[in-house]
């Protein structure tokens, strides 16, 4: 299967081209030329598969002209080694906990499934590349853990300075070997636009093997449809129509799960809920899309004004507004709001969210005060202890750390500071 160019000014190309390139030569996100819905045998007897068979089955279509069946299962093996469970919280609401891999974060999946399959890609290669990633929050932990000591692969993760938490910033900043870390003295925004003007740099192209691991690479995005199948796999026995509550940044979690839903997973609706970021539920109210600067909030991963993966969601449907309204709802909650959640769930349920579950879970509140008898699942995208001081301070108790999460706690910070583009351009040419 060929990959094309949503600006559709570039060559189509294979999923090793599109995953090496990272973004088109045109700067258009890449998107498969086809999605072929699965058999639908294979959602009615879903629970006899293990997790590694529905993965393969999903992805297998998309990659299997440039990786290997026995390769495949290697590198599915080597990403989904970790637990994804559905935990009910009361009637009809439901957590999918995806923070049980190594940087507990959801990000662990797509970013892990890129390493392996770069990895794979570049190991007859006499080219180096260079991994250009912005985070605002867990995708640098997810990608810098991933990547370590991939042969071939030298990984620099760009973060805004003073907005992501003590622990995310360890998780990115204190591996070294082949990962580096910028501190950008800016927003995420900020972040991502120098990441998008390296890719238009014919200066740079010329002299390094560029790629990137946001969720703009198929690599990354593909694979996080994973988990709405298994959790699918075990909400299907409840015998109501169900709903995913997705808290959204970027927008690559919840399209991954629409494709699955394409791929034939019998979903009723998606909710996206955001924080205060809230171009996409403008978008869904206005049908008009306008990008903002975006603004720090306590769900920092969430902080971001102009989503890159919206374009993919509105393809998905068409660019057909009704179409797409009728498969998924946005909602914007602040942090005063969120707060409050953390602590209703806590105090009800005796279950700790995340702030960014938090979110999701109000957004699937809000959906089904007209919707009440869905089976609602909203994803906890991170572990709480990766937010240790609001969440802390807001239920008013002390959490465990977890043994992924000591074994940074105690280890130097290494970062290189950068404030403009040209700081960015200088160090990639110096390396």
């Amino acid at each position: 299967m060929n990959f094309y160019s949503l600006n559709k000014q570039a060559p189509s190309v294979s999923f090793k081209n599109a995953v090496i390139n990272g973004i088109a030569p045109d700067k258009g996100l890449y998107f498969p030329e086809r999605i072929e819905p699965l058999p639908k045998s294979f959602f009615e007897k879903i629970e006899d598969l293990s997790n590694y068979e529905i993965a393969f089955n999903a992805i297998h279509q998309f990659v299997s002209d440039e990786i290997p069946n026995d390769t495949l299962r290697k590198i599915l093996a080597n990403t989904l080694d970790f637990d994804f469970p559905v935990v009910d919280i009361e009637e009809n609401v439901a957590t999918l906990e995806l923070f049980h891999g190594p940087t507990m974060a959801f990000k662990d999946v797509g970013a892990r499934f890129m390493a392996q399959c770069l990895g794979y890609f570049s190991k007859d290669e006499n080219s180096e590349v260079t991994v250009l990633v912005a985070t605002s929050g867990d995708t640098g932990g997810a990608v810098a853990n991933g990547f370590l000591g991939v042969n071939g692969v030298k990984v620099v993760i760009l973060y805004p300075s003073g907005k992501v938490s003590d622990i995310q910033e360890r998780q990115l900043t204190t591996l070294g070997q082949n990962i580096t870390a910028l501190e950008v003295d800016g927003t995420f925004d900020d972040c991502q636009a120098m990441v998008k003007n390296a890719f238009l740099d014919d200066d740079l192209l010329k002299k390094m093997k560029l790629t990137s691991a946001n969720s703009i690479n198929v690599a990354r995005w593909l694979p996080q449809m994973f988990y709405f199948l298994f959790a699918y796999k075990q909400a299907k026995t409840k015998g109501k129509e169900i709903v995913f509550s997705v808290p959204s940044g970027n927008f690559g979690n919840i399209c991954a799960g629409m494709v699955a839903q394409r791929l034939g997973m019998p979903v009723k609706h998606f909710i996206a809920a955001t924080n205060v970021n809230d171009t996409v539920p403008e978008y869904m109210t206005t049908q008009q899309y306008n990008p903002k600067p975006s603004t720090a909030t306590i769900s920092n991963a969430m902080d971001v004004g102009d989503p890159s993966n919206f374009i993919r969601i509105r393809h998905l449907f068409d660019d057909d507004f009704n179409k797409l309204k009728s498969n998924l709802s946005s909602f914007s909650f602040n942090d005063k709001e969120t707060k409050d959640a953390i602590l209703q769930i806590y105090s009800s349920n005796g279950y700790c969210a995340d702030p960014h579950g938090a979110v999701g879970y109000l957004g699937l509140k809000k959906y089904q005060a007209d919707h009440p008898n869905t089976y609602g699942i909203f994803l906890e995208t991170a572990h709480p202890v990766k937010f240790l001081d609001i969440v802390e301070e807001t239920i008013d108790e002390q959490l465990p750390i977890p043994p992924q999460i000591k074994k940074v706690m105690d280890k130097d910070k290494k970062s290189v500071n950068i404030k403009t583009y040209s700081d960015l351009k200088t160090f990639l040419l110096n390396r």
